[in-house]
């Protein structure tokens, strides 16, 4: 089995993120793409995510659920904070899942040598890098790059046009702005 290990906060998933899944899995034949949301990524301590760890993972399983060979795990609710990706590869590893590899956006790529255990982070699930078609690469050991379509969307935008009542269903999927409506998330 080939699976990919796609971590974030998820502060909204947006289709950006849903898009780079999908492609790496198709592009790279992955059986499975894993995505965890992070309780709080040690990047972001100083701006924490907007909305809980709970409406994070409901909003993800949303989103992915009509996927197939897409995975939620909800591994980070006993954790301590921050999640550091070590730690869930790590664990992963040891249950001979067959071979793992981490979903990168090229925007991740030049801080990833500040993750903690980065070398053996990319020995463990060397990553794949989606990329914009052009886009230049900074060089990971064990990385490969996939041009991938571009989905310019950041979580970020999709929060400020939320917090001014702005149309996103273009933005996220409709699962999960039903959501975030619902729950009068963002506002």
């Amino acid at each position: 089995m080939k699976r990919g290990i796609f971590g974030g906060t998820f502060d909204p998933v947006h289709l950006g993120h849903i898009n780079l899944a999908i492609a790496l899995k198709e592009q790279c034949l992955l059986d499975e793409v894993m995505f965890i949301p992070a309780k709080l990524s040690p990047f972001k301590e100083k701006a924490p995510p907007v909305v809980s760890y709970e409406h994070r993972l409901a909003m993800l399983q949303l989103a992915t659920a009509p996927i197939q060979g897409f995975r939620v795990i909800d591994d980070e609710l006993t954790r301590k904070s921050p999640s550091f990706t070590i730690d869930i590869v790590r664990k992963l590893f040891e249950e001979n899942l067959g071979q793992l590899h981490l979903i990168l956006a090229d925007d991740q790529v030049s801080s990833f040598y500040l993750w903690k255990d980065a070398d053996l982070l990319a020995r463990m699930a060397p990553p794949l890098v989606g990329s914009r078609v052009g886009a230049k690469v900074l060089d990971i050991p064990y990385a490969t790059k996939v041009e991938t379509p571009l989905f310019d969307i950041s979580s970020t935008w999709v929060r400020s046009r939320l917090s001014k009542k702005k149309y996103c269903g273009y933005l996220v999927p409709a699962s999960v702005l039903d959501y975030i409506e619902q729950h009068r998330l963002y506002y």
